[in-house]
């Protein structure tokens, strides 16, 4: 059978699969349901699948006539956010939809009876919400012997419309630091005796707006978060806790903008005479361009959907740490697509909603384009 009419023949089941894995919704590290699921429809099919003492990641593969690979990478965990008025994990930002449409390019090519030039391996990461799954799943081997790799991700309607699809999205460096501000108590009365956690935080952010980085590429930094634990009104706090978000569209302007974010925060110790110390930093890198891996998603799409419906590279000031993958790996060729689905009010949003029929065409894309770049030198 051939892999787009499997497609076809099964798209009230991708949707079925899809409100299934949406249901089960875990946080990052405890997909242990989602990939049970994911796990139990793959060795149906025949795949053989790799799982891990560690996590739940999985590696399932269709084998090739060459030991060079192929892979496709999607994500499996959920957001943990406020949905009308309780804290529980939600998919808001789509790898449910991200773990169907890879399982269903898995399933219909497994179906087709086809046997690639190159084998495939299907990637379903952990902790993608934490920026820590790919680095593990490359801990894990995943890219031993992988010469293209290729992600999806929906897009918002603003970025991507609906039935269109972009072979790359631009995703930009997103970096945090979380540190802890420590000054001295003192009656609210007196308080030059004491020195004020959130006259220290204030001041961090002033400098912060006051930082000058000499580039056009976009960016920010800015507080997001300052915890101080303080009942009584009358006292000095003498604690806060407190975290930066920082975006940037390439990782050299991320690394000045970090760089000048530390020094800020020194700076603001100094002179409150407050002593900050940071307790963690993280940096997910920016997305960086291949033309091959673009062409072949490019020339997917097109087949798919028709030549108008190939958007220009999708630009986003989201991170993703998919591009870790090719950050710590320079000669891969990876490209991840964005996939237009009519997504509302957006990314994120605890009542995000798409169209759903852009599973089906989604799976269709991805299929092609791992098929192409088996057959590609």
């Amino acid at each position: 059978m051939n892999p787009m009419d499997y497609i076809d023949q099964h798209q009230s089941e991708i949707e079925t699969t899809y409100h299934a894995l949406h249901s089960l919704a875990e946080p990052s590290w405890k997909e242990e349901q989602t990939s049970r699921y994911i796990r139990e429809r793959l060795t149906e099919a025949g795949l053989s699948v790799k799982t891990f003492s560690g996590h739940y990641g999985l590696i399932a593969e269709i084998p090739g006539q060459s030991s060079e690979i192929v892979a496709l990478r999607a994500d499996m965990d959920a957001l943990v956010q406020e949905v009308d008025g309780v804290v529980k994990p939600n998919h808001s930002c789509g790898h449910d939809a991200h773990s169907t449409m890879v399982l269903y390019a898995a399933l219909s090519i497994a179906a087709s009876g086809v046997t690639p030039k190159h084998t495939l391996r299907f990637i379903f990461q952990p902790a993608e919400e934490k920026g820590e799954g790919a680095l593990q799943m490359m801990n894990e081997g995943a890219l031993e012997n992988v010469t293209k790799l290729f992600g999806v991700h929906l897009r918002p309607k603003v970025e991507v419309p609906f039935n269109k699809a972009s072979a790359a999205i631009m995703h930009a460096s997103a970096g945090s630091i979380i540190g802890t501000i420590k000054g001295r108590q003192a009656h609210a009365a007196r308080p030059k005796e004491g020195i004020n956690a959130i006259e220290a935080a204030a001041l961090i952010v002033q400098k912060l707006k006051q930082m000058d980085l000499q580039t056009e590429i976009p960016h920010s930094i800015k507080m997001t978060r300052l915890i101080v634990e303080n009942e009584a009104s009358n006292v000095i706090p003498e604690t806060a806790v407190f975290t930066l978000d920082a975006r940037a569209q390439s990782n050299e302007v991320m690394q000045e903008l970090m760089r000048q974010a530390k020094e800020a925060i020194k700076e603001s110790a100094h002179e409150t005479g407050a002593v900050i110390s940071l307790s963690r930093e993280e940096c997910l890198p920016a997305a960086t361009l291949n033309p091959e891996a673009m062409k072949l998603a490019e020339r997917a799409i097109a087949e798919i959907l028709g030549k108008d419906n190939v958007t220009e590279r999708c630009v986003s000031q989201g991170g993703e740490d998919f591009h870790f993958y090719t950050v710590k790996n320079p000669g891969l060729k990876a490209t991840m697509v964005g996939l237009g689905c009519d997504l509302a009010p957006g990314l994120h949003h605890p009542q995000m909603s798409f169209q759903l029929k852009a599973l089906h065409y989604g799976a269709k894309i991805l299929t092609k384009t791992v098929l192409l770049a088996s057959e590609n030198k």
